[in-house]
């Protein structure tokens, strides 16, 4: 009874050991795998300073200049990086630091605030680079990790997961950006612009904003739309948008017109404003128009309008529909690029 007890003891303690043992296991796993990213992705994260002009009532008082600071990601051995507009919007010198505490200075190569990114120039060659990865492919609860500078802290790096995709944000120039990750890896003051990668070290997003006040809700820019802006500014300088050139506001169509048309959605933009010689004007379209389709695709809010010409080519023939009264109406409008002053 004796020897049968001891056993039973021996067994207990073995499957206690087994379960530390795996518990042990999974936590080296998981830290393994944070330590193979940052080692993979750490060295292309910089620092970004950048000094602007100060308002006219400042320098009256003897300050020149304001500072701030953010994150980057060098993309090219060459010295390309990227980080956010509002990182360097406005700056008249930005400085960038690397991983191996060099400081280097910087200038801007394009900035597209519509979008909160920006791409800065480093005069230096041989550079630790990143690629951006294919962020269509994240998944709501794959752990992430999210590197840069926060108050001023190098190489920092907090962990969590994809909390939400498709999310919207409205950037600082009042556009919508799309498809924006939400994340739960703290970001603080000075990690915007630092990449969001996954556990492979593939760079998947770039951190733009955080909710201030909430509890880990925070935003990074999907790496595919970062490709894509990137590589325009880097080419031309600025990012090619298609602009019909009008101004709208939401209204909710008459129920018998929705009927007698068959419209999917219950609301629409209506034109308040028309600017002379745009393709808006050109095709023909009024104030009072109410605009319900956009090259095929329902339109509900100014923001949906927003996503038609978004995904339109410059110059390109685009049919609209609007309600005029009574009567609709199908346009041909052929829309020019987006003026850098319009939003």
């Amino acid at each position: 009874m004796r020897v049968e007890q001891m056993l039973s003891e021996v067994d207990v303690n073995q499957v206690a050991d087994s379960g530390v043992s795996e518990e042990r296991e999974a936590m080296d796993a998981f830290s393994r795998a944070v330590v193979d990213a940052v080692e993979r992705a750490g060295p292309a994260v910089v620092s970004v300073s950048v000094a602007r002009p100060a308002p006219e009532r400042f320098r009256r008082r003897g300050l020149d200049e304001f500072h701030g600071a953010g994150s980057g990601l060098i993309i090219t051995p060459d010295g390309y990086v990227l980080t956010n507009s509002h990182v360097v919007s406005g700056s008249r010198r930005i400085e960038v630091r690397l991983q191996d505490g060099r400081t280097l200075e910087a200038q801007v190569v394009g900035d597209d605030p519509h979008s909160d990114l920006a791409v800065v120039r480093l005069l230096e060659s041989g550079l630790p680079s990143a690629e951006l990865g294919d962020s269509s492919r994240l998944r709501v609860g794959q752990l992430v990790v999210a590197i840069g500078n926060p108050l001023g802290f190098q190489a920092t790096v907090t962990t969590g997961v994809v909390s939400a995709l498709g999310r919207s944000l409205r950037a600082q120039s009042g556009r919508l950006i799309e498809n924006i990750i939400q994340t739960d890896a703290a970001l603080n003051p000075g990690n915007s612009g630092g990449p969001l990668v996954d556990f492979r070290g593939r760079v998947i997003g770039i951190n733009t904003a955080v909710i201030m006040g909430s509890q880990g809700i925070c935003f990074a820019i999907p790496a595919n739309t970062a490709k894509w802006v990137t590589a325009q500014l880097i080419r031309d300088g600025r990012v090619r948008r298609a602009y019909l050139g009008i101004s709208g506001q939401q209204v909710a169509v008459d129920r018998q017109l929705a009927v007698e048309y068959a419209l999917t959605v219950p609301t629409a933009v209506r034109v308040v404003e028309v600017q002379p010689s745009t393709a808006a004007a050109r095709a023909g379209l009024a104030p009072g128009d109410v605009l319900v389709r956009v090259g095929g695709a329902a339109i509900a809010s100014p923001d949906d309008l927003q996503r038609a010409l978004a995904r339109h080519a410059i110059g390109d023939a685009l049919m609209v529909d609007v309600l005029r009264g009574a009567e609709r109406l199908t346009l041909l409008t052929q829309p020019t690029e987006l003026p850098d002053e319009a939003a």
